[in-house]
């Protein structure tokens, strides 16, 4: 098994559920990955800006894949950027507008952005996930490329909505989910699966010569992809019965427990 490129989702694989990762482990690990040549790469739905920041001393070696697929960074330089028209984003937002959405964040190259009417606590809560995060009167005019909306759901509201959208749609997004009754809109065929896809294709690295861990339904595409895609102990039944292997859960640690196995065989 010769292992080259190694891809993990954060939130629920790669992070405790504390929302931190055993560093001195990792960072002996990823000098280990280092030697062999092989590649980690931060595949998650979260902000680019966010994702550096678990990574401050090796971010400008490693590669993103955030916002679940709409922006890919390789060693400092942007690789891909998706982005939605106008006239798409703006149908989008007419429609979502009209469900009973708990939080609503849209997504951007150089921001995420959310009402000045959010209150104290949602802000805050969403500033966990978005480091950049402005606060603005409306969604229909902001000085960015969009690739993404984030809403959160009552959990029992999440499976239809996802449903309704996706029959109704799919020609402007594609649904996902990303647990905990958080719901992501993304441009159809930018997903996780796609953004590793281009990194393969820049570094010369195959499908077989790829793992990735993930634990939610926004790592489908991205474990089905890869031929070594792991599911976590504490992943979703989509997830498990779609990986070819298991590991331990995050917070025992199986995305590191899998690593030091795959750097050995």
């Amino acid at each position: 098994m010769a292992v080259k490129l190694i891809a993990v989702d954060m939130d629920g694989t790669f992070l405790y559920s504390r929302n931190d990762y055993n560093r001195e482990r990792f960072n002996d690990l990823y000098q280990q990955m280092k030697a062999q040549g092989v590649y980690f790469v931060v595949a998650s739905g979260n902000q680019y800006y966010q994702l550096r920041s678990f990574f401050p001393e090796i971010a400008h070696e490693i590669s993103f894949v955030a916002e679940n697929g709409a922006y890919v960074v390789h060693q400092n330089q942007e690789l891909f950027c998706g982005e939605w028209s106008l006239e798409d984003l703006h149908r989008i937002l007419d429609v979502v507008s009209s469900y009973n959405v708990d939080t609503f964040i849209v997504c951007g190259r150089n921001s995420a952005y959310a009402l000045e009417m959010i209150s104290d606590e949602a802000l805050d809560f969403a500033s966990i996930y978005y480091h950049r995060l402005q606060k603005v009167k409306d969604f229909y005019h902001l000085d960015d490329t969009i690739f993404k909306i984030a809403l959160n759901f009552d959990v029992t509201d999440v499976e239809p909505f996802i449903a309704e959208i996706n029959a109704s749609m799919s020609d402007v997004v594609t649904a996902v989910s990303s647990g905990h009754g958080s719901v992501d809109l993304i441009i159809p065929g930018n997903h996780k699966a796609s953004g590793i896809k281009r990194l393969q294709e820049l570094l010369g690295i195959s499908n077989h010569e790829t793992a990735a861990f993930g634990d939610g339904g926004n790592d489908l595409e991205m474990l089905k992809h890869v031929e070594y895609g792991y599911a976590m102990a504490n992943a979703s039944d989509a997830v498990k019965q779609a990986a070819k292997y298991h590991t331990d859960s995050n917070d025992d640690e199986g995305v590191l427990n899998a690593i030091d196995y795959l750097l050995t065989v």
